[in-house]
């Protein structure tokens, strides 16, 4: 057992592999396997530049949507968060939004107390949501994946009653107004077109973007996909286990924080639904439609969902809801993996024929 799992075996097996009993070697197909199993790199490729182009030309052809743009990012990254235990480790969490809502309330708390600096108070905001990522990570980690659900279902109830009930520090129901944000780099000022919000956001979304697609690239990343597949054996190749878990759960839990501050610090205003189970729920729903184990697919799947909650919400303010789970329903039916899945599936199926017809 390796880093590959199962999938290295089966096409050793279709390569013919000598570990494969009664299999024959095809120097092709070992060639083609051999090429397919390569190391990934950080390598960017054309498609990729073209999509992070996209949301600066939104800033210059959709100029009236800034602040639904940066949001979309910001939710993007808190979805990236999720996708790193989900789609990468195998950890099914119902209560991510603890360590947002955490973030969150850290960054609205320091500016509310005079510590306005936005950059700072994201770093504050990691800090928190990350070490109350690592406490809990020994308790999620142990279990299996009824258990885990349950944990993190727990934790970020009780995160939410008890921030209900200390109304006097989080404003409770109301929320937690009064946020004073000072300017970025004490130059750019936040301003109520979202000018200031939408860069600030984007750039904190790229560089951990970069920072996260190198971690699951890098052996560390593929150890957990190693573990998702078959964690069980893993220790017979000497990998921690536990240890690993427990690093990505809490470095998931850091992100998830900053995408929370990034949130209050733009819109200078903390609710409690930013603890809520149903923003924990709404983010699994935008990992299915993306696809997990994709970082794009994250990034993909909370685009698609915003944007049609704000479409249809317009259309059907009663039972928008309906609609969108509609859209859920035909995206596992027929686009299986979400929708990068999908498009993986076609995208292979024209090269497949095109190579049949060059043949």
């Amino acid at each position: 057992m390796n880093a590959y799992s199962t999938s290295a075996i089966k096409a050793k097996a279709a390569a013919g592999s000598p570990d494969a009993p009664g299999a024959s070697i095809d120097p092709a197909k070992a060639a083609m396997n051999h090429s397919a199993l390569h190391l990934p790199n950080d390598r960017w490729k054309l498609l990729e530049v073209a999509f992070w182009l996209l949301p600066v030309a939104s800033y210059f052809l959709f100029p009236d949507y800034l602040v639904l743009v940066s949001q979309i990012m910001i939710i993007g990254l808190f979805a990236m968060s999720l996708d790193l235990i989900l789609g990468y480790a195998g950890i099914v969490s119902l209560g991510h939004a603890a360590f947002f809502g955490l973030g969150a309330y850290t960054a609205g708390l320091l500016s509310v107390h005079g510590w306005g600096e936005p950059v700072s108070s994201l770093f504050a905001a990691a800090l928190v949501a990350g070490v109350f990522g690592f406490i809990v990570s020994f308790l999620v980690v142990r279990g299996q994946d009824l258990a885990r659900l349950m944990v993190t279902l727990g934790i970020g109830l009780m995160l939410f009653e008890a921030a209900n009930k200390a109304a006097f520090i989080t404003g409770g129901v109301d929320g937690l107004s009064g946020m004073m944000m000072e300017p970025l780099f004490g130059t750019f000022e936040f301003d109520l077109y979202g000018k200031t919000a939408f860069w600030y956001s984007f750039g904190v979304l790229f560089i951990l973007f970069v920072a996260m697609r190198r971690l699951v690239n890098s052996p560390f990343g593929l150890s957990l996909r190693g573990i998702r597949e078959g964690g069980r054996r893993m220790p017979a190749i000497g990998a921690n286990v536990d240890r690993r878990l427990v690093a990505v759960f809490t470095l998931a839990a850091a992100i998830a924080g900053v995408a929370g501050a990034l949130l209050a610090q733009t819109t200078q205003f903390v609710g409690l639904d930013v603890l809520g189970f149903p923003r924990s729920a709404e983010l699994l729903i935008m990992l299915v439609l993306g696809g997990t184990g994709r970082l794009y697919g994250a990034l993909i799947g909370a685009a698609v969902f915003m944007v049609a909650q704000d479409y249809i919400s317009g259309l059907d303010p009663a039972y928008w809801q309906f609609y969108i789970g509609l859209l859920l329903v035909l995206i596992v039916l027929f686009a299986r993996g979400g929708i990068l899945g999908g498009l993986e599936k076609i995208f292979a199926r024209v090269t497949n024929k095109q190579r049949k017809e060059a043949a």
